[in-house]
């Protein structure tokens, strides 16, 4: 039965509403008489402001909600910053489609100082995320890493309210809200990987619901799954979430899938990293053994000393 109407569930920040919209716009603009309600869900993440992520649990803060929401029938699709999926989902859920991906990376505001190494020794730099803090650490274990939580423009008021030199937050949120003018750098990826599926949107919906898989098929980017896939193969191998330091970027280079990683110590003391490439259609293979061979150089240690020296995550 052909669908003339769906019901979008988001977060209520300002860049979830933007990415809720648009792809609202989107759908409607490929289907003809199609109707799309855009209804706000509050997430775990969202109500607990004042503890970092890695503290609370890290993934499926921010999607729990909306996935009950979709299992209930109250929405039919969920909108996501990919970054923020677990590499699981629930049962009767998939990953519908994933958009082209948009500035996979980092941004440096620093209004005072501009690039990171042009920060002084000391600097104090926001940043909620272990990947960035411990990345950052590695490269310049001088500057001090504060722990930086909320929305997009909460943070950029703290760096003016708390004595910061600089914050660190995704490009694609910054660009998408037009906000990329108060970029100062962009962080090299020699410097700091990304998340998984940083600047990629990963619409959610329930596996059976055939009419409105067939609706969604027009938001999926070939490329992008194919990068996606590999590094959320890696992830869920390493079983990492915000709780472990781990960077991993994936891209198509001619017919091959590129692949590199990193894995470190949240004090950027230790860091790992390594690079593969292979046929995209093999990149869930691809992230897997990228992962074992990561974890058998030395990432089984770092993920020991995470763990308390307890059982590691393989």
């Amino acid at each position: 039965m052909k669908r003339n109407r769906l019901v979008v569930g988001t977060r209520g920040s300002k860049l979830a509403m933007w990415q809720a919209k648009h792809i609202a716009d989107r759908l409607i603009k490929a289907h003809d008489g199609l109707e799309v309600e855009i209804r706000h869900i509050i997430t775990t993440g969202d109500k607990i402001l004042d503890v970092p992520l890695a503290k609370i649990g890290g993934k499926g803060l921010f999607t729990k909600e909306l996935e009950n929401a979709m299992l209930a029938g109250e929405i039919d699709l969920a909108v996501h910053s990919l970054k923020d999926m677990p590499t699981e989902l629930p049962p009767g859920l998939i990953l519908a489609a994933v958009t082209e991906r948009i500035d996979p990376g980092d941004a440096l505001i620093s209004p005072r100082f501009g690039t990171i190494d042009k920060l002084p020794c000391g600097a104090k730099i926001g940043t909620s995320s272990l990947r960035r803090k411990a990345q950052l650490l590695h490269y310049r274990p001088d500057l001090t890493a504060v722990d930086l939580r909320g929305n997009i423009d909460t943070r950029l008021q703290k760096l003016e309210t708390e004595g910061l030199d600089g914050i660190l937050l995704a490009v694609s949120g910054l660009k998408r809200l037009g906000w990329q003018d108060r970029i100062t750098q962009i962080v090299p990826m020699e410097i700091c990987l990304p998340a998984v599926g940083q600047g990629a949107l990963a619409i959610e919906a329930r596996e059976n619901d055939v009419s409105v898989l067939k609706l969604l098929a027009c938001l999926e980017h070939q490329a992008t799954r194919f990068a996606v896939t590999a590094e959320r193969a890696f992830l869920h191998e390493v079983e990492g979430g915000c709780q472990v330091p781990i960077g991993v970027y994936a891209a198509m280079a001619g017919d091959a899938l590129e692949l590199e990683a990193a894995i470190a110590t949240p004090d950027g003391a230790r860091l790992i990293r390594e690079k593969v490439a292979g046929p995209p259609s093999a990149a869930a293979e691809l992230g897997i053994n990228l992962a074992r061979r990561m974890i058998a150089a030395g990432g089984r240690e770092i993920l020991k000393c995470m763990m308390g020296g307890g059982t590691p995550f393989v």
